[in-house]
């Protein structure tokens, strides 16, 4: 019998919709890290008000975050820091809603405002309803002194 048939079925669909949903996330903040990242500073700062220095700070969490969405789950190691990671995207999302309403209109902040809903779904689903598996069993974590 596989671990995968022991799963619950409904447990299952959830996983595989949380592993869509953070890929997708990690694609979207993938590519706006990079494109931050790659872009000159005169383009950034005709884009945003901020400095060009924090837009590139914002640049490697987004960045970051992304890497960390997926890679603690494919290698199953420090799954941890999934959450960790969706919950500092949120941090970052509610700072781009922040900025668009404040800079903009109400309306351009709607699809950071989505996302940052996203990120916060995938941050307690990873962390409380369906926590991604670990490589090492719990017994063999080592003790705290």
């Amino acid at each position: 019998m596989t671990t995968h048939s022991r799963i619950p079925a409904p447990r299952r669909r959830g996983s595989a919709l949380l592993w869509t949903l953070q890929a997708l996330l990690a694609a979207l903040f993938l590519f706006a890290g990079v494109m931050k990242l790659v872009l000159p500073a005169q383009v950034l700062t005709a884009q945003s008000p901020l400095p060009v220095a924090f837009l590139r700070f914002i640049a490697v969490c987004e960045t970051l975050g992304a890497l960390g969405l997926i890679l603690p789950g494919l290698f199953r190691i420090r799954t941890g820091l999934t959450p960790l990671a969706a919950a500092g995207l949120t941090i970052i999302m509610i700072g781009t809603v922040s900025m668009t309403v404040a800079t903009m209109d109400v309306a351009p902040a709607v699809f950071p405002l989505v996302v940052d809903a996203l990120t916060t779904t995938m941050a307690y689903a990873r962390f409380r309803r369906i926590p991604l598996a670990s490589s090492r069993p719990a017994h063999a974590l080592p003790a705290t002194t």
